[in-house]
């Protein structure tokens, strides 16, 4: 028996499609096992190709994909038409008014946000790990957005699964990196170390972009193996690379 890709919605963003997925329902073996969705991945391109294509399938059947080629940036793109994999502009956020598109990120660890203002017909995409956050994308993402017709006081936003605190161990040189106001995200640790929660921090910078309305889904990568790739928990295995899942948002055409 074939097992259904799991499709991770949030109230938020009702009636618009869109979905936060995991590693349930896909083709790759080994590391990546699952619905690896991620071009890095040392995975068998066909693969990926077929993971992507029921990625598509569970959350908007018929909608043309859209990614770019996520480097830990601010900067956020407006989309008009797809591109081809090879010429995906570097950013880590995508906008649009297109219907028929279909948004994505890759996430491994890092939180992956999904906007939308549902009577503008503008929807947006994030990847949020902890630089990109501190680095303002989500900042970035809003003001594309308002740039397409949005307004920032009738964007929904849904934080969907990522590294939790509990599971994200960080020194004193990542403290550093942070203002004193952001103290509250840091819980103490063991000597010289803090637990980082990513998700309120991503909470946080969009509160402070003007959005009012906030889901996080409170779903951990790192510590829920048969349903999330991660990224640390490879890393601490030692393993040699491995899985991403998407997270998808497009607009009913």
């Amino acid at each position: 028996m074939v097992e259904e890709v799991e499709v991770i919605r949030s109230g938020v963003l009702a009636g618009i499609p869109h979905g936060f997925l995991g590693r349930r329902g896909g083709v790759s073996q080994g590391v990546a096992a699952g619905l690896n969705v991620g071009l890095g991945a040392d995975d068998a391109g066909e693969a990926v190709a077929e993971n992507r294509r029921r990625a598509v399938a569970a959350v908007q059947p018929g909608a043309r994909l859209v990614t770019v080629y996520q480097v830990h940036s601010p900067d956020a793109v407006i989309v008009g038409e797809p591109w081809a994999d090879d010429a995906r502009p570097r950013a880590d956020a995508l906008v649009t008014v297109r219907p028929g598109l279909l948004l994505a990120v890759v996430t491994a660890d890092c939180a992956p946000v999904l906007l939308a203002d549902a009577e503008a017909g503008v929807i947006g995409a994030a990847h949020a790990g902890w630089r990109g956050a501190h680095g303002g994308v989500l900042e970035s993402t809003v003001a594309a957005m308002e740039r397409l017709g949005a307004d920032r006081g009738r964007i929904a936003a849904a934080i969907g699964p990522a590294i939790a605190q509990d599971s994200y161990e960080v020194d004193s040189g990542f403290r550093e990196a942070f203002e004193s106001a952001d103290e509250r995200f840091f819980a103490a640790g063991r000597e010289g170390h803090w637990q980082f929660d990513l998700e309120a921090y991503v909470a946080h910078r969009l509160q402070g972009a003007g959005i009012t309305r906030i889901e996080p889904l409170g779903l951990d990568t790192y510590a829920d193996e048969g349903r999330f790739f991660s990224f640390r928990r490879a890393t601490h295995r030692g393993e040699p690379n491995y899985g991403r899942q998407f997270s998808l948002i497009g607009l009913p055409g």
